[in-house]
């Protein structure tokens, strides 16, 4: 029914074309891939940064009721492990210092400025973040 020439005659370029379009789209798919896990790493630690600000400000915000309300005096230094699931794995390492800000100009005389230094720590090894807040008070 057909001749049997045409068989012979066929160049076979079918099979290299098929190889080489399987292996760029195995490759593009590879690429898409590290492409995500890279981008999902830097969301990561784009998170634990956040949490590691958050956690500094918060410390900031206990030192100074601390230091103004409370009664802690100056200089101290002190540490906050915080307990809330938003902030678990989370510390706030507190430096405080004091200084007379009266400038003897016959002010008040007894105006102190307080300097806090809140350095928020979240995360341990390659997944740890930090960040560090100074607050002045008077």
């Amino acid at each position: 029914m057909y001749p049997e020439q045409s068989i012979h005659n066929q160049a076979g370029a079918g099979l290299p074309v098929a190889l080489f379009v399987i292996t760029v789209l195995a490759l593009l798919v590879i690429g898409m891939a590290q492409l995500q896990q890279s981008s999902s790493n830097a969301v990561s630690l784009q998170i634990q940064s956040q949490r590691a600000f958050f956690s500094a400000e918060s410390g900031a915000q206990v030192a100074v009721a601390d230091v103004l309300y409370g009664g802690r005096s100056c200089p101290a230094s002190w540490v906050l492990n915080f307990t809330e699931a938003s902030l678990s794995s989370c510390s706030a390492q507190l430096v405080c210092s004091a200084q007379d800000a009266s400038g003897g100009t016959g002010g008040s005389g007894g105006d102190t400025l307080y300097t806090i230094t809140s350095r928020g720590v979240c995360g341990s090894g390659a997944d740890a973040a930090e960040r560090v807040l100074e607050v002045r008070v008077r």
